[in-house]
């Protein structure tokens, strides 16, 4: 073992209770794991909500939504050759769907909603995961038209599973029309998503009945494309518009959600610049340990420097004992902010209101780059800290550190 190593533990140790961390250290480890653990805490919270409105936002749309410029919805004939999206690179899936406002009616309430028309066996939305109470059925063979409801709305309306409900459509270029298009159907199943501003608006039926309701024909309102990889989602949406030409037009989900996610950026932008300011303030805790070691063992200095000990040896000693601080502190910063994230995800004891968040709890992502990322940054600022000290020590005269000591 270098002696230098040697030295620095001896250094760490209090020299009146051998085998314990001197208190001051203690504090500076502390500084650091409560640092480290909330910087990762942030992180993973941030990313967290990030995959949840991103998975929720695509439950109820697509990553890429296509329509048309001069003509409101696409013919039967735009099926066909829309086949070849299929066939562009990163493209997943294409599905067709008709939607538009109409109104819900039950035995005891009415009110706005948006008609989606889906075909089920291409449907990929969130919907499927979400039901807590029915099935996930569009089967018509007991002669009743089915549709799938969200909780709040289903509680707002006072429906359960298997009551009948009736759904009125009104074309939107003659709002007064006296001859609503109506259709009855029986809720088929119940689901929630956790967003609840949407589990109160969205409710789904068969593609059949939408374009019936909204007088469309064999037209419908667009298509919806899933891809393979969304961090290319803005080359394939112009690669999608390139293909395609005009009259068609491709919009990403974050351009029709622009406000969703600009909120999403903005909260995600102070939170490493407010907690790494934490991180900074342990590293200084770092500094005033270091520097109060060293006065406190100048006449030490200044013996191992009288026995041959180089300023070399005398920064090494210095800068072992700031990164054993560090080392200790990030390994433990990190031990808690994992059990901290694990307690989250198991038990969910930080709950949020729905209604404002689009979630009921506080989520969270586990991924490893965070740990590592945070862990290099506060070893590499603890190692920087570590120079100061270590090069005021390396200075330190053994005539007059022994004279005066």
């Amino acid at each position: 073992m270098p002696f230098e190593i040697f030295i620095a533990k001896r250094y760490i140790k209090s020299t009146r209770f051998t085998g314990f961390i001197s208190f001051i250290t203690l504090i500076a480890i502390i500084g650091i794991m409560l640092g480290t653990s909330s910087l990762i805490i942030a992180l993973s919270i941030s990313n967290g909500f990030e995959k949840e409105l991103k998975e929720k936002v695509i439950g109820f749309t697509s990553h890429i939504q296509i329509s048309k410029f001069d003509v409101r919805y696409h013919q039967k004939d735009d099926w066909i050759s829309l086949e070849k999206l299929k066939k562009i690179p990163n493209v997943k899936s294409v599905s067709p769907f008709a939607g538009r406002e109409a109104m819900i009616r039950s035995n005891y309430a009415i009110e706005g909603v948006y008609l989606k028309g889906i075909l089920p066996e291409y449907d990929f939305s969130i919907i499927k995961r979400s039901i807590i109470d029915g099935k996930y059925d569009f089967d018509e063979s007991d002669g009743n038209a089915k549709i799938i409801i969200g909780k709040k709305l289903a509680n707002k309306i006072g429906v359960e599973l298997g009551d009948k409900v009736v759904i009125v459509a009104i074309d939107p270029n003659n709002p007064y029309s006296l001859t609503p298009k109506i259709e009855q159907f029986k809720v088929a199943g119940i689901y929630e998503t956790g967003m609840a501003e949407y589990d109160d608006i969205f409710v789904y039926v068969r593609l059949e009945h939408a374009q019936y309701l909204l007088d469309l024909g064999n037209k419908v309102s667009g298509f919806d494309v899933m891809l393979e990889n969304i961090d290319l989602i803005d080359q394939t949406a112009v690669l999608i518009q390139d293909v395609l030409g005009y009259p068609y037009y491709a919009r990403t989900m974050y351009q029709m959600y622009r406000n969703l996610f600009a909120w999403l950026e903005l909260q995600k932008k102070p939170v490493p610049i407010v907690l790494g300011l934490i991180i900074i303030v342990a590293v200084f805790n770092i500094i005033g340990t270091l520097l109060m070691m060293v006065i406190e063992k100048t006449k030490e200095i200044g013996i191992l420097k009288s026995m041959g000990a180089d300023s070399k040896s005398i920064m090494k000693i210095f800068i072992y004992q700031g990164m054993f601080i560090g080392i200790i502190g990030t390994i433990l910063g990190n031990i808690l902010a994992y059990i901290l994230c694990l307690i989250q995800l198991n038990y969910k004891p930080l709950s949020l209101p729905e209604d404002i968040y689009f979630m009921n709890s506080v989520p969270i992502l586990l991924e490893l780059w965070n740990f590592a990322l945070v862990s290099i940054a506060t070893l590499t600022l603890c190692f920087f800290a570590s120079l100061i000290p270590s090069m005021i020590a390396s200075r330190i005269q053994p005539a007059e550190a022994i004279r005066f000591a």
